[in-house]
């Protein structure tokens, strides 16, 4: 590698080209603060958007939303099977990583965008860095268990966000030279972003509901929502909820789980369904929420950051720290256990310290580029 010292901030600073790689909501979400902080930096980067959540178009308005530049590459992939998904994300990240030879690649999370990123890239020797590394549900009948393993061990910069992130890295013989603890970078999205959307928005007042006075539940992994016994308890478990504790049970709806409820004709009875809001208007419905029940692993995250109480709709969760700390519980989707969980939940102290870092965790990976540029090395083994 030629380096050249052109970064106008810092004359004597190498200026690295950094390919984004993301391709559903939640990386946009995760990668904000990364991209931020590379402008910030005035790094030389660009974004390529796989369209892997059904397009670009629809992922539009994040980018206008959290104020990012748009994407400089668009493959528009689409759904499909997990092979020939990431069999077509693979082809045209392929393409333009040879036209832009990136000095590094980024990915974030479990998707079969990062999969397909991750291995594209190391396949042309370009470094790769793994935005949440390290995280495991050990479970292995869940597609983004494979693809966070996969990535994680073809990665060369694995930023962990947690000790017990780094801990399964080392355990699955990952040189610990090759692994950071950066905090995960959904507390610097929060925390940037909490603000905006209360100037921005006001989802409680468009919903009807008041602060504190409702429970916000999300469904979409296939697991949950693909097989109709399971999606009806899920139903049946909020119904109840409903029931139970007579408050509004507020449930923006995923296409996929959509769909499903419509094939099966499962009706929903108790439950508030609305269309999904954008990041901004989500996260104000969870900052004041009463209880948050989800089978999303960022939704997890969030609720601990937030401080409201979350119970997970799985059997297992590869954010173990929220359990830890309190909380979050696992309850799985039969209704007697769900309903349990939330009585404890609700009735436990809502005070827990937060696991996932200071909110400084983009620049960090940043940083760690930058001094890895510009340190003369061998590259990490």
């Amino acid at each position: 590698m030629t380096i050249s010292f052109k970064n106008e901030a810092n004359p004597t600073q190498y200026q690295m080209k950094i390919a984004v790689i993301l391709g559903t909501r939640p990386e946009i979400i995760k990668m904000s603060p990364v991209i931020r902080s590379l402008l910030d930096k005035k790094e030389d980067f660009f974004i390529l958007h796989t369209g892997q959540h059904y397009s670009y178009d629809m992922d539009r308005s994040f980018f206008d939303v959290l104020s990012l530049p748009n994407p400089a590459y668009n493959l528009d992939v689409g759904s499909g099977t997990h092979a020939g998904q990431t069999g077509k994300i693979m082809a045209g990240i392929e393409t333009v990583l040879l036209k832009e030879q990136p000095d590094a690649v980024l990915v974030q999370g479990d998707t079969n965008t990062v999969l397909a990123g991750a291995l594209a890239a190391v396949k042309l020797h370009i470094p790769v860095g793994h935005v949440e590394a390290g995280l495991r549900s050990f479970d292995r009948r869940m597609p983004e268990e494979i693809n966070r393993i996969v990535a994680d061990h073809v990665s060369d910069f694995l930023f962990a966000p947690t000790e017990t992130a780094k801990n399964n890295l080392l355990h699955e013989g990952i040189p610990e030279n090759n692994i950071f603890i950066t905090g995960n970078t959904i507390v610097d999205a929060v925390s940037q972003n909490l603000g905006i959307a209360g100037e921005k928005t006001d989802s409680l007042r468009g919903l009807g509901i008041a602060r504190g006075c409702y429970f916000l539940a999300t469904a979409h992994r296939a697991e949950n929502v693909d097989g109709q016994e399971r999606l009806e308890k899920i139903v049946r478990c909020l119904s109840e909820l409903h029931d139970r504790y007579n408050v509004p049970v507020i449930f923006p709806i995923h296409p996929r789980t959509e769909a499903r409820l419509r094939e099966y004709g499962t009706t929903t009875n108790g439950i508030l369904v609305c269309p999904p809001r954008n990041f901004l208007e989500f996260l104000q419905l969870e900052a004041n929420a009463r209880l948050i029940l989800t089978d999303s692993g960022g939704v997890q995250e969030e609720a601990c950051i937030l401080g409201v109480p979350c119970i997970t709709l799985r059997d297992s969760t590869e954010r173990p720290e929220t359990v830890m700390v309190g909380a979050n519980r696992l309850a799985g989707v039969e209704p007697e256990a769900v309903l349990m969980a939330a009585d404890k939940m609700l009735t436990a102290p809502g005070s827990w310290k937060n696991p996932f870092g200071d909110g400084t965790a983009a620049d960090r990976i940043v940083g760690i580029l930058q001094n890895f540029f510009n340190t003369p090395h061998c590259f990490p083994s």
